[in-house]
């Protein structure tokens, strides 16, 4: 059996880390750098750093920022925001990053996620979908939350894993920030239907929510940002009780 993942995610504005409810009100949650390096010490599996503005305001993600980052973190390190071509992702790995995420750009040019695969492999390549439900369809959104399409989450997610994604980051806009809990069966209709890993986001409130969602949502990691941003819950204390609850993580 895989273990499964406990992310802590900072995403990121003019350089701080910030966190918002479905994708909005956004407020200050501290240095990234600082953060990172918290968390790599707490025992987080990974880290994502997601530059939240860079594809609504036209500019590449933060590389030198990612470069602070990455001397502090002992773990995985995904960078997200703006990336919309191979010399974005040298960058960004020649700063430090172990993966790349993307969302935008892949839904511009769906070819992109094939093109990226095969030039860095398969592990190298994560695609978040950013899902809304609609009179009950759930829909892609880009441009950090801010643009609709009409690609089903479902298919497009699919799609994604056919041409090369390693690995999904499916966040629910609707749960996004509310701490109700993740968007169980969202996650687990994508996940059973798909051959790579599925990382959840969206909604942690409570230790039992990333239960579920590994249970019932059928995830394989869960991302997540306000919680441990604000030290409601912490990294180690989490671990011990899903292992409690039968849930294999990492140690």
């Amino acid at each position: 059996m895989l273990t499964k993942r406990i992310i802590p995610c900072l995403d990121i504005k003019d350089g701080r880390t910030v966190k918002g409810i479905n994708f909005v009100e956004l407020r200050d949650a501290g240095d990234p750098v600082a953060l990172a390096k918290l968390y790599s010490a707490q025992g987080a599996d990974e880290l994502v750093f997601l530059d939240i503005t860079a594809t609504v305001d036209k500019r590449k993600t933060l590389v030198d920022l990612v470069t602070q980052v990455a001397k502090e973190v002992r773990i995985p390190f995904t960078v997200g925001g703006g990336i919309a071509s191979l010399q974005d992702v040298y960058a960004l790995l020649a700063a430090g990053a172990d993966k790349i995420s993307i969302n935008s750009a892949a839904v511009k040019t769906p070819q992109l996620i094939d093109q990226l695969a095969k030039e860095f492999g398969s592990q190298c390549i994560v695609v978040a979908i950013d899902s809304r439900c609609s009179d009950g369809v759930d829909l892609v959104y880009t441009h950090g939350g801010r643009t609709g399409t009409s690609f089903q989450s479902k298919d497009w997610a699919k799609e994604l894993a056919d041409r090369g994604a390693g690995e999904i980051l499916l966040t629910s806009m609707d749960q996004d920030g509310t701490k109700e809990g993740f968007a169980l069966e969202l996650t687990a209709e994508i996940s059973s239907d798909l051959p790579i890993p599925v990382i959840a986001s969206g909604g942690a409130g409570s230790m039992i929510h990333f239960k579920e969602v590994f249970t019932t949502g059928k995830a394989d990691a869960a991302l997540a940002a306000s919680i441990f941003h604000f030290k409601e819950i912490g990294i180690s204390e989490l671990k011990m009780y899903l292992e409690e609850e039968g849930v294999v993580v990492r140690n």
